[in-house]
């Protein structure tokens, strides 16, 4: 389930303050976070996934986590925009997908997971011709350690730490599909497990 979600500005922000409304964050940033973490939450309520959401989890309980969803957030909108997508046995389309959850940056298994379940096998998954992209959400563990090892992405002053775990995902996904189609965006807010996210395969249905 994609969903474009919009974020904060500062006219927006006044704009609900005239109406004598609190947003949840002054910061045009931030507010991308709550965005893309609430839709996430959404999308798991409306799926059955979770069976009740306060407004007061949203990026603290990150125990609750939906794992089909993967949320962008946007300046141009002022509303919530979603694409469903999955298979059907009555589908015309030539086209099939698949996902899996990574439990965490280097969840190679779950990469493997979603490119079986079109018939992808590592030694074929590009060769075959069938591959036509790969998703993914990622981001850097909010506890700072992956399989208890301590990582520096949440550390390194020049570089933001959502362009260090999409660098590392999408090196791992890149690596074991022998694709450069690929595409990792970053802000996985309650989109998998902290320090994961979600990832999906598409392909072509086999002949």
């Amino acid at each position: 389930v994609q969903i474009k979600c919009p974020l904060l500005t500062s006219e927006r922000i006044e704009a609900a303050a005239r109406r004598g409304q609190k947003t949840v964050t002054t910061s045009g940033h931030a507010s991308m976070g709550f965005s893309r973490g609430a839709s996430a939450l959404g999308v798991a309520l409306a799926l059955g996934e979770l069976e009740t959401v306060n407004e007061d989890q949203v990026l603290k309980d990150w125990s609750l986590f939906s794992s089909v969803a993967s949320s962008s957030s946007g300046i141009e909108l002022l509303h919530n925009v979603v694409i469903v997508m999955g298979n059907s046995a009555q589908s015309v389309s030539p086209y099939v997908i698949a996902h899996g959850v990574m439990r965490d940056s280097i969840d190679l298994s779950a990469v493997v997971e979603a490119l079986e379940s079109v018939g992808l096998g590592l030694a074929d998954a590009h060769k075959s011709g069938r591959l036509v992209n790969i998703f993914a959400k990622a981001e850097a563990s909010p506890d700072g350690a992956v399989r208890g090892f301590r990582h520096t992405m949440l550390d390194d002053s020049d570089v933001g730490s959502t362009r260090h775990a999409r660098a590392a995902v999408g090196g791992l996904i890149g690596g074991i599909s022998g694709a450069g189609a690929v595409y990792v965006s970053g802000g996985a807010e309650h989109q998998g497990p902290p320090g994961g996210g979600v990832v999906a395969v598409i392909a072509r249905s086999p002949v």
